[in-house]
């Protein structure tokens, strides 16, 4: 070949490597889209699958929530589930004394606090709380002290444990008329349930 066939063959030699450039930036090009594309479709598929499982969660929540709906609404009716319904705990204790026909009742509530035993109860994501209520009751017979803490457990003004009583016997002064004889000062745990929340979790 001698310089006439070179420059012949300039042309044709530029505008092949101008195709095979392009057509190298075209296959770069396609691969970089196919890839992007590959990218948001699997981001797709993924959404779909979070989506999927958020629904069958919604729907497994709705099941649970349709089967225990009752038991929770009638636990909140007893005070158990939910605020404390601490006027509910007076009316309980008034009506428990009037049927008792006891001599009166005194009263003192403590603050709301973490209730102690909850750990031995594995209550999952639900927390219970006690309020500690201190009482002192006037008896005529010991028997009138039992009589009271069961018709104050009937009146459904919520859940309580009764964490200790002590008696003490009154100085009537030998009189025989109807009147208390004894004392009995006694300490309750009210307790509620609720759902836990991050403050709870912290402390």
């Amino acid at each position: 070949m001698n310089a006439s066939d070179l420059r012949a063959l300039k042309a044709p030699l530029i505008a092949l490597i101008l195709m095979v450039a392009i057509g190298a930036g075209l296959v770069y090009y396609t691969n970089l889209t196919l890839k992007q594309a590959q990218l948001a479709s699997a981001q797709q598929q993924k959404q779909l699958r979070d989506a999927r499982v958020r629904l069958q969660k919604s729907g497994d929540e709705k099941d649970i929530i349709v089967r225990y709906l009752r038991s929770y609404q009638y636990l909140q009716r007893l005070g158990f589930a939910g605020d404390e319904q601490r006027i509910n705990w007076l009316d309980g204790l008034r009506v428990a004394n009037q049927q008792t026909q006891l001599f009166g009742v005194d009263y003192e509530i403590s603050t709301q606090q973490p209730y102690p035993y909850a750990n031995e109860l594995d209550p999952g994501q639900l927390t219970l709380h006690q309020s500690l209520m201190k009482l002192s009751i006037k008896l005529l017979h010991e028997d009138d002290l039992m009589r009271f803490l069961a018709t104050l457990a009937k009146q459904g003004a919520g859940v309580f444990s009764v964490n200790q009583c002590v008696v003490d016997r009154l100085d009537t002064g030998g009189s025989i008329r109807f009147q208390p004889n004894l004392r009995a000062d006694c300490e309750l745990a009210w307790i509620t349930v609720r759902p836990g929340t991050p403050e709870d979790r912290k402390s």
